[in-house]
């Protein structure tokens, strides 16, 4: 067994890993920022240990994995250079470990997370497998012979990894001050085609997905007639969608998922097309599908006096779109309010109108200060900038228990990749 050591251990990502290689009987730590993040709650049950920046236990044995949020300059990375010890950057330490399984890799511009959770829960019932989720989930099994895993395009950091099987979810413009455009965005994903071994299982309603050119073998799946893994009579009920399957004009049932959004029905059916590469039993597959409670940060609902607060993780115009639909089709009837925290000022000025047009599906918009990233603490755009463009938005208060004190029996959905949780705390706090 290993001794390990992670820079950046509350990130997601970096989170479960630790997990992931705690769980196979490894030796791990780790070192981030003292305030507490909902991150840290898997690796506290494991009783790893956690120091601030600068103070932890350092070894000559030890293997440290590095968070990409932090550069080469980062204290902690320059302490361990000092010492002798090597420093991994986290998606090429992964690229490397994954070669002793069979890995799905799970990637695209938006559903990533809940896709590869989906993914765990359905073929943990047939085969347990190691898995990383990005939602700070990682589960580890001794005898595994599968992993599944969420796999990043930002930097291109997915070109770290070599899978068996790759999903791509879809393809869109995001990381604007990495991506120059959607073509350059295509390419990446191109790039990683080029690298899966076996089979890539993707989204054929994507247009960019149609337009990939790659000699790998592919699965098409959606709603269009052209793919070969289709859904339809699509139905919503009070606790989910149902949907029938055929693969090849052939029937293979229908489906029920206990989640709402047609969205979420694409990403069952990426779960449903790696179950048929891998030969899996469909009949297992389907009833775990039908028992899938979600993951972390994506649809979260609360009771706040009358009304559901719902925490999503949704920070691009495509994901908002979605979030909101997924709201109308299980509360067709309420009053929706989206509280929309923006995530990073380059993504919000480069996709400014979108961001205003896909929040104007809200019933009242109401918009928190801009929040930034390790790499980008200040722009050129504003949240003014985004106020203008949405009627009858407004701006969070100070207090937002009075903001949001006016609404009975409504949908209040808070939506952000940031730390928009702060002010959902403030809310139940009242």
């Amino acid at each position: 067994m290993d001794n390990f050591h992670f820079i950046g251990i509350k990130g997601s990502g970096m989170s479960a890993a630790a997990q992931l290689l705690s769980d196979l009987g490894n030796q791990v730590q780790g070192e981030d920022i003292e305030s507490f993040l909902f991150t840290q709650m898997p690796l506290d049950s494991r009783n790893i240990p956690i120091y601030a920046f600068g103070t932890a236990p350092l070894s000559s044995n030890m293997k440290v994995i590095a968070s990409n949020a932090y550069d080469d300059s980062h204290p902690s990375i320059v302490r361990c250079k000092e010492l002798g010890i090597p420093v991994y950057r986290y998606h090429h330490f992964l690229g490397e470990w994954m070669k002793g399984y069979t890995s799905i890799a799970i990637t695209g511009a938006h559903g990533k997370t809940t896709t590869t959770g989906m993914m765990v829960h359905a073929l943990d019932a047939v085969e347990p497998a190691n898995s990383l989720i990005g939602d700070g989930t990682g589960k580890g099994y001794p005898d595994a012979r599968l992993f599944i895993f969420e796999s990043c395009e930002y930097r291109r950091h997915f070109l770290a990894y070599k899978p068996d099987i790759a999903v791509i979810t879809n393809i869109d413009f995001d990381h604007p001050d990495y991506f120059r455009d959607i073509d350059d965005v295509r390419n990446a994903f191109e790039e990683m085609a080029s690298q899966t071994g076996k089979q890539l299982v993707v989204c054929g309603d994507d247009p960019q997905i149609r337009l990939l050119r790659t000699s790998a073998d592919i699965l098409h799946y959606g709603f269009g007639e052209n793919n070969e893994l289709r859904a339809s009579n699509l139905e919503a009920g009070s606790t989910g969608l149902t949907f029938d399957v055929s693969y090849k004009n052939t029937g293979i049932g229908r489906f029920a998922i206990p989640v709402f959004g047609k969205h979420n029905v694409l990403n069952a059916m990426a779960v449903i097309g790696t179950a048929l590469v891998l030969d899996l039993d469909m009949e297992t597959i389907k009833a775990q599908l039908a028992t899938f409670s979600g993951v972390k940060r994506r649809f979260t609902e609360k009771k706040w006096g009358s009304n559901v607060v719902i925490d999503d993780y949704a920070h691009h115009p495509a994901e908002i779109r979605a979030t909101l639909e997924a709201v109308r089709s299980k509360y067709p009837s309420k009053k929706v309010v989206g509280i929309f925290q923006p995530h990073t000022f380059s993504r919000l000025e480069k996709l400014l109108d979108d961001f205003a047009l896909s929040l104007s599906d809200a019933d009242d918009v109401y918009l928190c200060q801009i929040f930034g990233s390790a790499r980008e603490g200040k722009g050129s755009v504003s949240i003014d900038d985004l106020r203008t463009r949405i009627p009858n938005a407004r701006l969070v208060s100070e207090n937002i228990t009075s903001d949001m004190s006016p609404y009975n029996d409504s949908i209040l959905v808070f939506m952000g990749a940031g730390d928009i949780q702060k002010y959902q705390d403030v809310l139940f706090q009242s």
